[in-house]
């Protein structure tokens, strides 16, 4: 027991520590074949288009700006990636089930997800942002059958926990993990998170930095 604390403990502060170091936009890609070759792991958050992926990803990274964060649903049009510290690679994927974007677009986004999916050797896990004042919607229930069939390892994490009273959260979260039961690549465990008021973010942090080079 003594033992597994000292490695929590430590899981913990080095994900405080990884996360103050540098963070840099790499590039975007809209194709395939323009996808880097990395060699350095990497984890990716996908989410609906208003999920708040890109306030979460400068909550981590304690950058204000280095995602684009905007009141339009559907800025994030392309796979952006981020490299933190030469250690591990950050991938905003992006967002679905926003029903204003031209169909042509949505396909192609499609099309750029279940390609990086399925052939990213690199890819080590996603994050799989849902909004916990709504819970699993169906487009996040095709997106978990998505990863599912690409056997891609994918954690849930509940954003927005600031904008629900506790016993909602404490609902939303039981029902997430109820669901999550019959998805074999999902991970047994959900974070709840707000990025603003930073609930979850630090358990989020030891979460990721297992991924990274050390």
């Amino acid at each position: 027991m003594r033992e597994s604390l000292e490695h929590l403990n430590e899981l913990w502060d080095w994900g405080q520590w990884l996360f103050t170091q540098e963070c840099r936009f790499l590039r975007g890609v809209e194709k395939l074949e323009d996808l880097p070759e990395f060699f350095l792991p990497e984890v990716a958050f996908a989410g609906r288009s208003n999920v708040g992926k890109s306030s979460l990803i400068n909550s981590l990274t304690g950058r204000l700006t280095l995602a684009r964060t905007s009141n339009t649903p559907g800025r994030t049009q392309q796979l952006n990636f981020f490299s933190l510290d030469e250690r591990l690679i950050l991938v905003d994927m992006p967002g679905y089930g926003y029903a204003e974007a031209p169909k042509t677009l949505v396909a192609r986004w499609q099309k750029l997800i279940k390609q990086y999916l399925k052939g990213r050797p690199t890819l080590h896990r996603v994050f799989l942002l849902i909004d916990s004042r709504h819970g699993l919607k169906e487009n996040d229930l095709e997106m978990m059958k998505m990863l599912d069939e690409a056997a891609m390892s994918y954690q849930v994490v509940l954003t927005k926990a600031d904008k629900i009273k506790p016993t909602a959260a404490t609902k939303v979260h039981g029902e997430t993990l109820e669901t999550l039961q019959k998805h074999p690549a999902a991970h047994p465990h959900v974070i709840l998170t707000s990025s603003n008021s930073k609930t979850g973010i630090d358990h989020l942090k030891a979460e990721i930095c297992l991924f990274a080079n050390r």
